[in-house]
């Protein structure tokens, strides 16, 4: 029989002084090998050239590549609408709908239509998408009544929807996942309900963010078909989250000619060096081709605008400049260089219409 020095060099394949070293051996933490791994992530599929030719075969295979990444998200084809609630308010109504449609979940959501709607030509319309938070879609579509909800609308401007339905857009808000009506009052839920959300459907097969695309593809297609829009004038718009899924949305649908990125000018490959839980935004194997700056430069030649406070944790200056850099050769290449803009304002992580309500009147005027 062996003694249990000769049992331990057997079983770890080693000499014995290295295996009664008083030095533990050097083990790397999760949190190193998760922030080795991204900050050595290739993005191999930068893109690099100069001419409108390279950009769009790039742009086509960039696009094909996170087609592969993001699995299934098409919205459906077909589906039933229910109208849960019309309120009529003095400059616009609100209808609180939810879309149906078989083999997908309920979509809620609000349209926003101008007051005078009834009769008048078509009008252009916008796709307002919300960020995190308790309130979902109400916040953006200035649905009062939800205890805080007023606090938090006044924090951080977010009633964008409200405040472009009162400038003549028709405007549709989604409620995403987990948020709002979606997120429900589960135990212990709330604390991290994006990467709770996000592993609980990989065990299933599904990705969190490709759900959100598709039901804001699915709100955004009955914007297109509603018969008080023309649905040669779309844009898309968002804060925070409502950003990064403006972002891809956006840079997926062709049909929107401008697009309003609020407090998303950032890196997910700088995000995910430090602990990250949001799972709503995480697209997998992506850092190996590209991050947001490549997904941006998809929505080349069309116009991109981003808003980004001076105090704005998530949106801080170097990482933002890092990301426009990357995003500009695209834009170059197809002769829209002044089409990616940046409204740098005076304030924190919140929505600003300064420069975003006349650019939007400018592009969808006609």
């Amino acid at each position: 029989m062996m003694n249990r020095r000769e049992l331990l060099k057997w079983a770890a394949g080693m000499n014995t002084v290295s295996l009664l070293a008083d030095e533990p051996a050097a083990v790397p933490t999760a949190d190193e090998m998760c922030r080795r791994g991204v900050e050595k992530a290739s993005l191999k599929m930068q893109f690099r050239g100069t001419s409108a030719a390279a950009c769009r075969a790039w742009q086509s295979q960039f696009t094909g590549k996170l087609l592969s990444l993001l699995g299934p998200f098409r919205p459906p084809d077909k589906w039933s609408t229910v109208t849960q609630r019309v309120v009529e308010l003095k400059d616009h109504t609100r209808h609180e709908l939810v879309l149906e449609a078989n083999g997908v979940e309920p979509l809620p959501m609000h349209l926003l239509t101008p007051a005078g709607q009834t009769g008048s030509p078509r009008r252009a319309g916008m796709l307002a998408i919300h960020g995190h938070g308790p309130f979902g879609h109400d916040a953006v579509a200035g649905k009062l009544g939800a205890p805080g909800i007023e606090e938090n609308i006044a924090k951080l401007k977010y009633d964008y929807g409200l405040q472009l339905v009162r400038r003549g857009y028709v405007v549709v808000v989604p409620c995403l996942v987990p948020f709002g009506r979606r997120l429900g009052d589960v135990e212990g839920y709330r604390d991290s309900p994006c990467a709770d959300t996000f592993v609980r459907m990989q065990l299933v097969g599904k990705l969190l963010i490709a759900e959100n695309l598709r039901d804001s593809l699915w709100a955004f297609e009955f914007l297109a078909r509603h018969s008080a829009v023309d649905a040669n004038r779309l844009g898309c718009a968002g804060l925070s989250y409502g950003g990064r899924m403006a972002m891809l949305v956006s840079a997926l649908e062709p049909r929107i000619r401008v697009a309003v990125l609020g407090g998303a000018l950032n890196l997910l490959q700088k995000n995910a060096t430090a602990p990250f839980s949001c799972g709503a935004q995480v697209i997998p194997g992506l850092l190996e081709y590209g991050d947001t700056p490549e997904i941006s430069a998809l929505i080349a030649p069309r116009y991109c605008l981003w808003t980004a406070g001076s105090h704005d944790k998530h949106t801080k200056p170097k990482e933002g400049e890092i990301a426009l850099a990357r995003m500009r050769p695209a834009f170059k290449a197809l002769g829209a260089e002044d089409r990616l803009q940046v409204d740098h304002f005076e304030g924190g992580h919140e929505w600003s219409g300064r420069v975003a309500y006349p650019l939007l009147e400018s592009v969808l005027r006609t």
